[in-house]
């Protein structure tokens, strides 16, 4: 089906351009924040390290940063579990509106098999 359409590797099915953009939006903003993370833990741990007063207090609002931002990815993982599942229950339904062949052609009647969770 190379050429067909944008498949997820290996498996050959359509998935739709708005379910693919959703997805790597939100991806998107999860990388952004584990990268904040990132960078929240080696200061925390600099400061830990140091055994300096002052930077040891400034570790708890940088902790209370750090458990926001978990929170946040586990939201952001939980809505684009949602919002994948509910886009392609809504695919299955049989409406091929919004799948889009590598071609330009939207998908639909020529018997390609549609992926389901």
């Amino acid at each position: 089906m190379e050429g067909d359409g944008y498949s997820i590797p290996g498996n050959g099915n359509l998935i739709d351009a708005k379910i693919l953009q959703t997805f790597q939006k939100g991806l998107g903003q999860v990388q952004n924040i584990l990268d904040q993370n990132r960078l929240l833990i080696k200061e925390i741990n600099q400061n830990h390290e140091s055994k300096i007063s002052d930077n040891l207090n400034r570790n708890v609002p940088l902790i209370r940063e750090l458990n926001n931002n978990i929170a946040r990815v586990a939201d952001l993982y939980s809505g684009l579990s949602t919002s994948f599942t509910k886009e392609f229950e809504t695919s299955s339904e049989g409406d091929s509106a919004g799948t889009i062949k590598s071609d330009g052609r939207l998908a639909g009647s020529s018997g390609e098999k549609r992926f389901r969770l």
